[in-house]
């Protein structure tokens, strides 16, 4: 039986700040150089910047996007594999929810709804400079915290790989 590639979803804004951009460029060649494929929203800013790295290190980049064709909604450059949903911010859960875990990097309210997706189908999260919460009810370690993109990466894939022994 062939061996399935791990999928990482990478989610942040797409109007990421040049910090960002970095942390998630480095994130994509690191999770590239330990075979994973990436999958995101396709579009600019950390998407981007994490498809950039990837496609580097010769990895796969998958890019879930709003629209229904490319004219609606351009993929990134560095997306091998568009998929265009006609599902606008909707498409947020399947971003969220195609990774064996996820990694958030920055972002606004669009990547605080994959976080709430990933948390709600208990798909395991790692923050990399993003959302933080602390409030009653709310378990804040649920998020794994990093240090920095190869931190962040080996988190992912080894929640990843106890998430899958379950």
């Amino acid at each position: 039986m062939m061996k399935r590639a791990m999928i990482i979803a990478v989610i942040g804004g797409e109007e990421a700040s040049a910090e960002g951009a970095r942390l998630a460029e480095e994130v994509g060649r690191e999770l590239a150089r330990r075979g994973c494929t990436v999958v995101c929203g396709g579009g600019s800013g950390v998407m981007e910047a994490v498809c950039r790295g990837a496609r580097a290190e010769g990895g796969h980049t998958i890019g879930i996007l709003p629209g229904h064709d490319a004219d609606e909604s351009p993929p990134n450059d560095y997306v091998e594999f568009p998929i265009f949903t006609g599902l606008g911010y909707a498409r947020n859960s399947m971003v969220a929810l195609s990774g064996q875990a996820v990694i958030a990097i920055d972002g606004a309210y669009g990547t605080l709804t994959e976080i709430a997706y990933a948390l709600i189908h208990e798909v395991p999260i790692v923050g990399l400079d993003t959302w933080d919460f602390s409030y009653r009810g709310h378990d804040a370690d649920r998020i794994l915290r990093a240090d920095d993109p190869v931190d962040a990466a080996a988190k992912a894939i080894a929640a990843a790989e106890r998430r899958s022994r379950r």
